[in-house]
């Protein structure tokens, strides 16, 4: 039990050693001196509490929130000493915001142990005690043997012992881990592959030593033994034996596979970030705002103390004739006195820190959240699938989001090639509802030359689903092909390109199309060559098929005949440099490049790589919008950046850098002296400089920065990023910057976060967002300020770590440019509103004790303390935080630059924070002033001559206070609903109905009735009702005037676009047009209950 606690804690790891030793079905030497390694479980935790840590690891984080921590403090204090208020007006605030807010936090929590209990909790079988048993996916240990059937994704890291082919094979994707779509063969050990039965597994004796995990998806290094009548024979195996948790087994019936790493130890689950509490930019400057009212009321407490004992130096104030002081008074410690006193100021002032601010802040957020699931324009219908909250506490961050990371496969495409358009012999054919449109009534030579080589030259396997166990014979269909039929392909295009032969010729079946061709040899694709080949023997002799050059999704066809004799010496160079022990890659090369030479031209392919839906429309948005969007895909250089070109992210007149295949760090040894010489001579090549093999054509990163005309965008490597981050972080971020766009290929997860992570530290700070749909996106999700997944076709790994959830890339637009930018403005407004409504609220006290002799006479009652952010002025700002829009969402989508006037936190800039500190204390003198003028004078108000008293007086100031704030932010209010009149106006009514209630009865359980009949005597003075009006329209009048000045001489974009949107009478038209019938029904059969109503957006705009 002690060791189970200590690996929970992370202080007892459960592996020391650098390798594991993995006895396979766990069978362990029998000898007393074998101590068990002890490994991981297979659960996977993307949970970030447990029942044990969730009260004190959630109470550290809240109180990690300033305002939390000194309410805490204050709530000490109370507790304490003697103060001028009760414990409560302290105490109850804080317990309320912590425990909403934890109650918040534990649900969001709980939706993701849901989600996990869901993956570990999934059935797989292994093979126990002679026989396959079914099991839920945590229970898998290592060294257990799983199987695993088609179209399963594995459960665990698994080395590969059997499959169901002879070959002991099998073929997997895997897009989930690395986003590519290609089909990928691995290997079985000769000596294991014949035990495709539960009891010649049961008969395997085989232990594998392998190394300790690592985040690495290509790297495995490890050897398997295998015991055979008493004799050991050892055999290596490497990446091409390992199948990756998260991978999917395809055309492959079954296969076995023995456990190596299991759950947090799996590769998948090691690209994985560790999580962390996000926070966004608001809440800092929330505690930067803190910070400096915490400064301010120090400053006071200081000062009141100060000023008290200054007033006190004065023996007739010291000790006046009706307090005299106890002879305990008397001795004590002057220095206790003093600290005493700073407290007492201290509680007394505490109210100018909102604690009640963190409870509205949660509040908006949690219920704000509900409009994005809301909201129809972020519903996908083919999939029945809503916008999905899992975090909420990063709503107004959608709104200041700089870079954009988004992964290519299934994110920005639909992972679906299709096959477009062809050149044969010079003439161009394109497919036409499924037919070339140039073939007529007959086929020539060259076109069924191109057609053969097309669908000769390939990797492609054809799958079969027939009714029995073993595999169809591919040929039984040759003159009809089956509506099962299945094709398998190491490269999507090779898929298209073989799926368009099956339809061409359409309707010519008595063409001699269906022949027998004997695969002689493989040439493998390879980024050098840019081409891969094969030789087939026909029955006229040897062919070669080559398609080289491969390019922007087009292919380039090509073939060469052999003789018998040329084939013969073309296979003894093949054979010597395959079993070649040195320098067999440049040998391979040089046969590749005899052989594939003297080509006959047949022609060309187009294939085009699906996108998905408006995503150019989705990218340019978010260019005008002023966010640079950069593509970490793990697919290949020309997929990536064909892909690229068709989307939008690179324009064709775009200059492309590209710094790729560099494979030594001698290379990036120049990269200084690059810098350095680049700072004399504006036009050397710099990134030519920097890595010795990069194409010469680039311009210099000098001419980057001065060039306000040619757009540039680079592409760099995975194995080239490692390299330019050796050191050089700062001059590779700078040429990165200078980039209209940015598109990483081949990159590992945890590059893709790595990537992220050196942009979001930079000097800047700039608010990144990513955006993926496999588990390899996972770690770069969590990494960015805000976290997207695709609800695609790679599995939910990426939903289930997200903050956000959508269907499809076209609705990031609205997501940013609409939610974004109104959750943004709604909580910058709130911040600074409170802490206006505080200062309004405090400075009046502060004030006070200047003609109360620093006493700690509290200005307003107990009461009125408590309620005042409680109740009286809580629920406009509240319903202006969930409701308000500055200009129409259709505006804001139109008009995507508009997202500019609110980047880079300018609502909560220090100039905007100081306005609003500037204007709480200008109103709060004129509160308590312009009270004090009009009454202190003649107190004698009342008609039949009685004099006003302190609690008078604290009233009118707090009855002004509250109808200025409000109305306050009734100005600052655009957009008018229902709810918005209802609660401005309400809260003035329940103000004045609740004092005339809670002053005219006598209450039984209260000590003192000090407010018994004070507010009806103020509303009977017409001078009180005088003052009122005067007061609050001194404080408004002003305000009205400046927005009034600065939108006719002074517009900022938005207002431009306010006026120009209005219709007569400034009504808004609404949002969207009313969904079909259809839709309806759709959305209400999707989820129970109103989940499913629209953002409320019927109302009247002001200006």
């Amino acid at each position: 039990m002690l060791r189970w606690i200590r690996q929970q804690l992370g202080f007892d790891p459960p592996h020391q050693s650098d390798t594991r030793t993995v006895y396979i079905a766990n069978r362990f030497p029998q000898h007393g001196h074998y101590v068990p390694q002890r490994f991981a479980d297979n659960r996977i935790i993307s949970s970030k509490y447990t029942i044990w840590n969730f009260v004190p690891k959630n109470l550290f984080e809240q109180f990690r929130r300033i305002a939390n921590f000194y309410f805490l403090i204050i709530f000490l204090v109370q507790l304490m000493i003697d103060t001028p208020t009760s414990p409560v007006t302290s105490g109850l605030p804080l317990f309320f915001v912590i425990t909403v807010t934890a109650i918040k936090q534990g649900y969001e929590d709980w939706l993701r142990h849901k989600a996990d209990n869901e993956v570990n909790g999934a059935p797989v079988f292994v093979v126990r005690s002679g026989s396959l048993v079914q099991t839920r996916s945590k229970n898998i240990r290592v060294g257990d043997i799983v199987r695993v059937a088609k179209d399963e994704t594995f459960p665990v890291d698994l080395v590969l012992l059997s499959s169901d082919r002879i070959e002991g094979t099998c073929h997997i994707t895997t897009t989930s881990l690395d986003g590519e779509t290609n089909l990928k063969t691995h290997y079985s050990v000769p000596e294991t592959l014949v035990s495709r039965s539960v009891s010649r597994l049961e008969s395997l004796h085989a232990v594998v030593e392998c190394q300790q995990p690592d985040a690495d998806l290509y790297r495995f290094v490890g050897r398997i033994t295998i015991t055979q009548q008493g004799e050991e024979i050892v055999r290596p195996l490497g990446p091409e034996n390992l199948l990756l948790r998260g991978a999917r087994l395809k055309n492959t019936k079954e296969i076995f596979g023995v456990a190596v790493y299991t759950g947090m130890e799996s590769k998948m689950a090691l690209n994985y970030k560790c999580k962390s509490q996000k926070r966004s930019a608001v809440e800092k400057s929330m505690n930067t705002f803190l910070l400096i009212y915490l400064g301010i009321l120090l400053f006071e407490a200081v000062l009141s103390t100060i000023l008290k004992y200054a007033w006190q130096a004065e023996n007739k104030w010291d000790e006046p004739f009706y307090n005299q002081k106890t002879e305990q008074e008397r001795n004590s410690s002057q220095i206790l006195k003093f600290i005493s006193d700073f407290l007492a100021f201290l509680v007394l002032y505490n109210f100018i820190i909102p604690i009640s601010l963190y409870v509205t802040v949660e509040m908006q957020k949690f219920l704000g959240s509900f409009f994005i699931g809301w909201d129809l324009d972020l519903y996908h219908e083919e999939s029945n699938q809503m916008a999905q909250v899992n975090t909420s506490d990063l709503n107004e961050e959608l709104g200041q989001v700089e870079y954009v990371f988004t992964d290519k496969t299934g994110t920005l495409t639909e992972n679906e090639m299709l096959f477009r358009e062809c050149s044969i012999n010079g003439v161009k054919y394109q497919e036409i509802n499924g037919k070339l449109a140039v073939f007529m009534a007959m086929i020539f030579c060259e076109e069924l030359l191109f057609l053969k080589a097309v669908s000769l030259c390939h990797t492609v396997q054809i799958s079969y689903e027939q009714p029995g166990d073993g595999p169809g014979d591919p040929f039984s269909h040759a003159n009809g092909f089956s509506s099962q039929m299945e094709y398998y392909a190491s490269s999507p295009d090779e898929k298209a390109l073989v799926e368009a032969t099956k339809r061409y010729p359409g309707g010519y079946t008595d063409l001699p199309l269906f022949h027998r061709y004997k695969l002689l040899h493989i040439l493998e694709f390879d980024a050098n060559r840019r081409r891969m080949s094969v030789i087939l023997q026909t029955p006229s002799g040897s062919l070669l098929i080559p398609p080289p050059q491969k390019g922007l999704r087009t292919l380039v066809v090509a073939c060469r005949h052999f003789s018998a004799e040329e084939y013969v010496e073309v296979d003894r160079l093949l054979h010597e440099a395959c079993t070649a022990l040195q320098q067999r890659e440049e040998r391979l090369a040089e046969v590749f490049s005899f052989i594939e030479k003297d080509l006959e031209l047949l022609g060309a392919t187009a294939v085009e790589d699906k996108l998905q839906e408006k995503v150019q429309e989705t990218i340019e948005a978010l260019r005008l919008a002023g966010i640079k969007v950069w593509v970490l895909t793990g697919d290949k250089h020309e997929t990536a950046v064909s892909v690229s070109l068709s989307c939008g992210h690179f324009h064709r007149t775009m200059n492309i850098l590209e710094l790729v295949q560099q494979k030594s760090d001698n290379e990036c040894a120049e990269f200084r002296l690059s810098q350095l010489k680049c700072t004399y001579d504006k036009n050397y090549r710099l990134l030519h400089g920097l890595y010795s093999c990069v194409i010469p054509t680039l311009p210099p990163i000098c001419r980057i920065k001065e060039d306000h005309v040619i757009q540039h965008g680079l592409v760099v490597d995975g194995a080239s990023l490692s390299l330019a981050l050796r050191g050089h972080e700062k001059l590779f971020m700078e040429v990165c910057k200078n980039c209209s766009a940015v598109l990483c290929c081949r990159m590992a997860p945890l590059q893709k976060a790595k990537v992220v992570r050196l942009l979001k530290t930079s000097p800047e700070k700039p608010i990144t967002l990513a955006i993926g749909d496999g588990a390899n996106d996972v770690s770069m999700i969590q990494e960015a300020h805000v976290g997207i997944g695709i609800m695609g076709k790679e599995g939910r790994q990426a939903v289930r770590n997200s903050d956000y959830a959508i269907a499809r890339f076209k609705f990031l637009s609205k997501l940013l440019l609409v939610h974004g930018h109104f959750y943004y403005i709604r909580i910058a407004t709130l911040v600074q509103y409170f802490f206006y409504k505080n200062v309004c609220f405090i400075t009046p006290q502060f004030l006070y004790q200047f003609v109360c002799l620093f006493s700690q006479q509290t200005l307003y009652d107990s009461v009125y303390l408590t309620l005042y952010n409680i109740c009286f002025t809580s629920l406009p700002i509240l319903i202006y935080s969930l409701f308000e829009q500055l200009v129409h969402p259709h505006v804001l989508q139109s008009k995507p630059a508009l997202y500019r006037d609110i980047s880079r936190n300018s609502l909560l800039s220090f100039k905007t924070f100081l306005y609003w500190t500037l204007l709480g204390f200008c109103h709060a003198f004129v509160f308590f002033f312009g009270s004090y003028i009009l009454m202190g004078e003649d107190t004698s108000l009342m008609g039949n001559g009685q004099m006003f008293g302190n609690w008078t007086f604290g009233t009118l100031v707090f009855t002004v206070m509250v109808i200025t704030v409000t109305l306050k932010l009734a100005l600052e209010t655009h957009f008018w609903t229902w709810m918005n009149h209802f609660v401005t106006w309400g809260s003035i009514a329940f103000y004045f109905i609740f004092s005339l209630f809670y002053g005219g009865i006598i209450w039984p359980f209260l000590h003192t009735q000090d407010m018994y009949f004070v507010f009806v005597q103020l509303l009977s003075s017409g001078s009180a009702w005088f003052a009122i009006v005067i007061i609050i329209t001194t404080c408004l009048f002003p305000d009205i005037i400046k927005k009034v000045f600065y939108r006719h001489l002074q517009p900022t974009s938005t207002q431009k676009s306010q006026v120009g949107y209005l219709g007569p009478g400034g009504v808004c038209l609404p949002t969207r047009h009313p969904p079909s019938k259809v839709a309806v029904n759709k959305l209400h059969s999707a989820e129970t209950g109103n989940a499913w109503r629209s953002h409320p957006q019927h109302g009247t705009f002001t200006q």
